[in-house]
């Protein structure tokens, strides 16, 4: 499990997260939604140490996350950024080769090569994986860059906003495949994401953050109300019952 105990981050005289404390339970969709500003991205690159935290505590499996070596914290905890920039022509193998640096150092070994060849089967990239990245589209990149995150094989796994710039067909593909992480490869999946209705049909917890703070946090069930998300969005935001999945009619 990993556990936010009143985590604060502060640019300037503006402190963007603020006394944040939650449980990220194991074996689960989590996403964080909220408007822009409110703190989802850069409560997430606290808790995976891409950026350090002002106050509080951040533990992961009970141990202190700034007291992990970084190979070690590879091995636990992976994370896809917004903006992924690689300025060498590699193919989809190689990209997701990247995953298993933190075990082969850069040289695979046959373990190695199994666990790419498992990964790209998984996000069905089998016809593409000669390819160079620059010859794909978004989303078969962004399938690619997922697909490393699997190789890395860890058990938490970390996405900000995966779904930017994607086409519907594109976002349900990957929403897809992250639930299945959770239920086919038992990952932990915490994502962050703009769209609520997304949020509503795959996680399993939802955290709505808002001027830094957590205003709500529930089940799908509690979350999707018009009255949390009144509170989250300031606006009124209907509700129905589609096919068993609460969806946000908000146009």
């Amino acid at each position: 499990m990993v556990e936010v105990k009143d985590v604060s981050k502060v640019y300037g005289k503006t402190r963007v997260v603020s006394n944040v404390s939650v449980d990220i339970k194991p074996g689960k969709v989590t996403s964080f939604i909220g408007a822009n500003g409110a703190g989802k991205s850069t409560l997430l690159s606290m808790v995976s140490r891409l950026i350090s935290r002002d106050e509080g505590e951040i533990l992961l499996d009970g141990q202190e996350i700034q007291s992990y070596k970084p190979n070690a914290l590879a091995k636990e905890l992976s994370i896809l950024k917004q903006s992924n920039q690689i300025n060498i022509r590699i193919s989809v193998r190689d990209l997701v080769g990247f995953g298993r640096f933190p075990y082969s150092q850069g040289t695979l070994t046959k373990e190695d090569e199994h666990q790419v060849d498992q990964a790209i089967q998984y996000m069905e990239l089998e016809e593409l994986e000669n390819r160079y990245i620059d010859e794909l589209s978004g989303g078969q990149l962004q399938r690619a860059y997922i697909a490393m995150i699997i190789a890395q094989d860890t058990e938490y796994v970390l996405l900000d906003e995966p779904l930017n710039n994607l086409d519907m067909k594109h976002s349900v593909q990957i929403m897809k495949a992250l639930r299945k992480m959770v239920e086919e490869l038992g990952k932990t999946v915490v994502i962050v994401i703009h769209d609520i209705n997304f949020a509503s049909c795959y996680s399993d917890h939802i955290v709505a953050l808002k001027n830094g703070e957590i205003v709500r946090e529930g089940s799908t069930e509690e979350m999707i109300t018009t009255e949390v998300l009144r509170d989250v969005y300031d606006m009124e935001i209907p509700v129905q019952l589609i096919d068993g999945k609460r969806i946000c009619i908000y146009f």
